[in-house]
């Protein structure tokens, strides 16, 4: 790869509640990892490559925690139904069109190029029951050069006939012959366990995908506490778990001796949050999806607080979009609604806050990720905003907020993954 420089205006986290500014800056680049930002180039870096950006701004790429690769097809729909309602509508039934590979690889393809096109570098991405769907969507999401996660999707219990996996031991045989397969075959995408959540896994699936996880390394992705009709639910199934996140638990799939992410945990309690917090749990926070699916706004600033690992997720298509931009303006949006009607001791989220949730809060789950720290991977976007005027000259902070509001990815100039440009 070599050594060579992006110049333009870097912004990157500091930390939690600061980003840091560094006009026409300096971003040296040495096989694929950051050697730091500077405002000026070095003596000892003269003579480099430059990528001259001009007045463009330069930001960390950004990670998506949870998406549903399947369901792109239908975002927008069904935004008027709860959670378990949308599912058995909208969800299932479009997941079972996945068993024909030509409509796979058509629907996935439009995924994937709208994902490349976003400001996204990384996602976790669930993927169906079906295992060679699942492989075609590993080997389109490698070609897009970003880097992904991706899961075989695991239920063996209450789903419909056409989306149901026949029993345990022939999902964990196809899951374990999946795992074999795929674990080292792609330069950028590798596989994670996913059982879909509590309610739609058995007890013996369960515990078989611990065993997986244990011998494999893998990590794990679910769902935990997003609707208040589930989480009674998984009491009834579960009478033996102290909390949702203890069914998850009880069978080494929530952290603790590897990496595990739940998208939603809007209605975490305390006793939850805690285990999360001593397992290293990460937090897929979705805005707009709580929202659209009327699940309920989580309280992201005390999950802060608790020093849990957050992170933002379009999740798709509960979320209607696969934009990182939007989500931040939404996780800001949710949290104002919460703060002024629900909580008023959670102030809301800040601009710096949700930039650092979409950057290092996410980009860490798939290890030094997220900014221009030396040592990093590189992964950068760089943004556009020249078609969204304003009547005065603006700062950079000002710009960068703006296109957290106003852009899209009619913005990304170009793009940056562990180094390699992709756009």
């Amino acid at each position: 790869m070599g050594t060579w420089a992006l110049k333009g205006h870097i912004c990157q986290s500091r930390d939690p509640q600061q980003i840091e500014i560094t006009e026409n800056g300096y971003l040296i680049v040495e096989n694929g990892l950051s050697k730091g930002v500077f405002p000026t180039l070095p003596e000892q870096y003269r003579g480099l490559p430059v990528a001259d950006f001009g007045d463009r701004l330069i930001i960390p790429g950004m990670t998506d925690l949870h998406v549903h690769a399947p369901q792109f097809s239908f975002r927008g729909l069904g935004m008027d139904m709860e959670l378990l309602d949308w599912l058995n509508t909208y969800a299932f039934p479009e997941e079972a069109k996945y068993r024909d590979l030509e409509y796979a690889n058509r629907a996935y393809g439009m995924f994937a190029q709208r994902l490349k096109r976003s400001v996204t570098t990384r996602a976790v991405i669930f993927g169906t029951i079906h295992l060679p769907a699942t492989e075609l969507l590993m080997r389109i999401m490698d070609r897009t050069g970003l880097k992904t996660y991706v899961g075989k999707v695991n239920m063996d219990r209450n789903s419909p006939d056409y989306l149901r996996e026949f029993d345990a031991e022939k999902s964990l045989r196809d899951t374990e012959e999946w795992i074999i397969r795929n674990q080292c075959r792609f330069d950028n995408t590798k596989p994670i366990l996913t059982p879909r959540f509590v309610p739609s896994c058995s007890d013996a699936l369960m515990e078989g995908l611990g065993k997986l996880r244990e011998k494999y390394a893998l990590p794990v992705q679910s769902h935990l506490s997003e609707n208040l009709g589930e989480v009674r639910w998984v009491k009834e199934l579960c009478p033996y778990a102290a909390f949702y996140g203890d069914a998850y638990d009880r069978w080494g799939l929530f952290g603790g001796a590897g990496a595990c992410v739940m998208a939603h945990c809007v209605h975490s309690t305390d006793e939850e949050l805690e285990r999360m917090r001593a397992n290293g749990v990460y937090v897929a926070h979705s805005p707009e999806s709580n929202m659209n699916l009327a699940s309920g706004v989580a309280p992201v600033r005390k999950y802060l607080d608790l020093g849990l690992h957050v992170g933002l997720a379009t999740d798709l298509a509960a979320g209607s979009h696969e934009s990182l931009l939007r989500a931040m303006m939404h996780a800001i949006q949710a949290s104002k609604l919460r703060w002024r009607l629900l909580d008023d001791t959670l102030k809301p989220l800040t601009v710096d806050e949700v930039f650092y949730l979409a950057t290092l809060g996410g980009g860490s789950f798939f290890g030094k990720v997220g900014c221009f720290r030396p040592g990093y991977e590189l992964d950068a976007v760089i943004l556009d905003d020249q078609d969204l005027p304003h009547p005065q000259r603006l700062d950079v902070r000002a710009r960068l907020e703006r296109c957290v509001y106003l852009a899209d990815d009619r913005n990304v100039y170009a793009k940056f993954v562990a180094g390699e440009r992709i756009l």
